[in-house]
């Protein structure tokens, strides 16, 4: 199955501040992949590097084998990359039905489909994004990306903050996303609820890969997973001596 993204050695950051340190991982088509790691360790910045939002300061990205690693985030939305923000970043004075349309580009994922994926979004058409629940934002989010006409899914910490109830309505829209055969990366602090939904994992420790498996290897054998982030733990006690 031919990849979908790819990193190849990629080491980005923010100005002259390096965060992620040779990095290379791939995702087929169709495919998810979780990226999991303590708070800080650079899961939103390769998110925001591989939409391009950060420095590059060496490395590939490519997106259907296209190196996309010189074009601007707006480019790289308009070829695939669809990101939905850990901040959600949806535009609180635009209703519901703006924000999704304002943006949208024709192809599979119409109104009416998104709004099937999103009825409660429907309902709420004509509110404005702060008259919002966190959960409804988070939908709304979710769905002005999928109006870009997505080829990859950049979800960052997509979960947090939300209700269970929430969560699980977000986990069936994932589970959704994924029949109709996007390819995911998700970013997520809970490692058992993100390895539940991809097939593919890394956990980062201050910008570097440090555990690559398939996620079914990380439920069955959850110590390669502890014992890496535990060096994290153990440079973070070193350090604040």
């Amino acid at each position: 199955m031919p990849n979908i993204l790819e990193l190849a050695h990629v080491t980005a950051g923010y100005g002259r501040t390096v965060i992620l340190e040779d990095v290379s991982v791939s995702l087929p088509q169709g495919a998810a992949l979780a990226i999991l790691g303590r708070n800080g360790v650079g899961k939103t910045t390769l998110m925001r590097t591989i939409a391009g939002h950060t420095t590059l300061h060496q490395g590939r990205i490519l997106l259907e084998g296209q190196d996309v690693a010189s074009a601007e985030p707006w480019r790289r939305a308009r070829l695939g990359v669809g990101f939905v923000p850990q901040e959600r970043e949806i535009f609180p004075s635009l209703s519901v039905l703006e924000n999704i349309t304002v943006g949208a580009i024709p192809g599979a994922w119409t109104l009416e489909r998104i709004f099937e994926l999103f009825p409660q979004l429907q309902a709420r058409g004509r509110n404005y994004g702060n008259q919002l629940s966190g959960g409804e934002q988070q939908m709304l989010s979710i769905a002005r990306a999928l109006a870009l006409q997505p080829k990859v899914m950049l979800l960052d910490e997509p979960f947090e903050g939300l209700a269970p109830t929430i969560v699980d309505k977000l986990a069936g829209v994932f589970t959704e996303l994924r029949r109709a055969g996007l390819s995911i990366v998700l970013a997520e602090q809970h490692a058992r609820l993100a390895l539940d939904m991809t097939d593919e994992a890394i956990a980062l420790v201050r910008g570097r890969i440090v555990v690559q498996r398939s996620s079914r290897a990380l439920i069955d054998e959850p110590a390669l997973l502890e014992d890496a982030l535990a060096i994290q733990d153990q440079r973070l006690t070193e350090d604040n001596k």
